[in-house]
């Protein structure tokens, strides 16, 4: 038997599953957050619940989805009284299930943008925090220039009111709270971005400097945009996740489940104060740089390393690549031989010792992570996490070879697309990429000129060589062989 996850189920739910220990009720908005998803879920909602239990009572969150999709879970929070159970598996497959209470508010603002730009206006609101995925932000990889595409983006910079798109919401609320004499919040980014608050304020004042320039202005001198890394692998919810919390006892229509290890190393930078994010297992610290740097070109650029080659030989599972010999001699080169060098010293950590922890990880049967996963929108990815590892090497003259595999395996599965047989490819770039793609079967290089991924990189030599002779071995010789060959 089953019991539905509302308020007045906390009382009623097994010992193996924890609940809030504090009074929801009591609970005030002093966090807005832009873009729930699971990953919000598991990371940040999390710590801030373990700022509740310890009374922080000011800084609940007010969740807002900011796409027409995310009626869907605005109505089961609705349902849920905001709450929702978190499944933390350890790398043995050992399970603990807490319901977070963080979340006391969810607006969902294709349906009232007004109500959103209120909350956001509001004194109370002191931090508003951003998953907007590595695209949501409108800069250029290659210029770092704010150029958006998206169409919400680009209706509000055309003057429509309300605002629809992330950007208009924030820089709207800015506005009213520049009128009204309120102390402006900080735009705090959780996104997997290197310098992700620097990437936040040039899209947060290029938007406002479009509108009004004096706005621009008072935002570029007033708002804190804190950098941060971040950290927790958190796989899609599936119905297996539904289904193992139902075994728990709850009924909950939108759990998370991601593995037991976290991370998050904030830039102490605030506009309005800040809880005491270092009392929750929250690095505050002066300088996240190294940190960022060595998460995203060893994390999530093994990720891009091991997905477009797993997939090519016929993988599913992130774990079942990562417990193969040859994908594990493949990755551990890719982050010591490349990757690392274009590190700086990270305080308190033993890099070889991290990769050694993320090949653990990574095996992890339990998270039961998929490759398909990590592939979703590659061509934002590939430019934040793999290429700025090769710019930087060609830079110092420094091995590039696997780089040039992995990059020559997403050719290939990019490549399939045209193939009524070939995996589906979910890229918001996909249709502009497949010309480059087709290009390059006859003036081999050619899909490295794709300037909003490539930047300037499609004219280097060493790169364009190191592709091409990849991209022939891929073909002559398989994923695996071509693999081997580098592990």
């Amino acid at each position: 038997m089953t019991t539905h996850l509302d308020a007045g189920a906390l009382d009623h739910l097994g010992p193996h599953v924890a609940v809030p220990g504090y009074d929801r009720d009591q609970v005030g908005c002093g966090i807005v957050h832009l873009g729930v998803g699971a990953f919000h879920r598991s990371h940040q909602a999390m710590y801030v619940d373990r700022l509740l239990h310890d009374g922080a009572s000011e800084w609940g969150i007010c969740g807002v989805g900011v796409l027409p999709a995310d009626r869907t879970i605005a109505d089961v929070l609705h349902e849920q009284d905001g709450l929702y159970t978190l499944l933390t598996v350890d790398p043995d497959g050992r399970t603990a299930a807490r319901v977070i209470g963080s979340h006391v508010a969810h607006l969902h603002a294709p349906a009232d943008p007004k109500a959103v730009v209120d909350r956001l206006a509001d004194p109370a609101t002191r931090i508003v925090s951003l998953t907007i995925t590595e695209g949501g932000y409108g800069v250029n990889d290659a210029t770092g220039e704010f150029e958006p595409h998206d169409p919400a983006t680009l209706t509000d910079l055309a003057g429509s009111a309300p605002p629809s798109s992330v950007l208009g919401l924030v820089v709207a609320a800015l506005a009213v709270r520049r009128s009204a004499g309120t102390a402006p919040f900080t735009v705090m980014s959780c996104d997997n971005i290197q310098g992700n608050g620097h990437v936040a304020r040039t899209a947060v004042t290029a938007f406002a400097r479009a509108l009004d320039p004096g706005l621009a202005e008072w935002i570029g001198e007033h708002v804190a945009f804190p950098s941060s890394m971040v950290d927790r692998i958190t796989p899609a919810t599936t119905p297996e996740v539904v289904a193992a919390v139902a075994a728990l006892g709850v009924e909950d229509r939108w759990p998370v489940r991601a593995e037991s290890f976290t991370q998050w190393v904030l830039e102490d930078r605030f506009s309005a104060g800040r809880p005491a994010f270092d009392s929750v297992g929250v690095q505050v610290v002066d300088d996240v740089m190294p940190y960022e740097l060595m998460k995203l070109r060893l994390l999530n650029a093994s990720h891009q390393a091991m997905s477009y080659l797993g997939i090519l030989a016929g993988e599913t599972y992130v774990h079942d690549v990562c417990r193969d010999p040859l994908f594990v001699g493949f990755l551990l080169g890719y982050m010591r031989r490349e990757a690392i060098p274009t590190l700086q010293a990270v305080p308190g950590i033993d890099l070889s010792e991290y990769c050694d922890q993320l090949i653990a990880r990574f095996s992890s049967e339990a998270i039961r992570d998929t490759l398909a996963r990590q592939v979703v929108d590659a061509s934002d990815r590939i430019p934040k996490f793999l290429l700025p590892v090769v710019r930087a090497q060609l830079a110092a003259g420094g091995e590039i070879a696997r780089c040039a595999l992995v990059l020559a395996a997403w050719w290939e599965y990019l490549e399939g697309a045209t193939d009524e047989d070939g995996p589906p490819v979910q890229d918001k770039r996909l249709r502009e990429l497949l010309p480059f793609v087709e290009a390059e079967k006859s003036s081999p290089g050619a899909f490295l000129t794709y300037e909003p991924v490539f930047g300037d990189l499609g004219s280097d030599v060493v790169l364009r060589d190191a592709f091409v002779a990849a991209r022939a071995t891929l073909a002559r010789d398989g994923a695996r062989a071509a693999t081997a060959a580098l592990a």
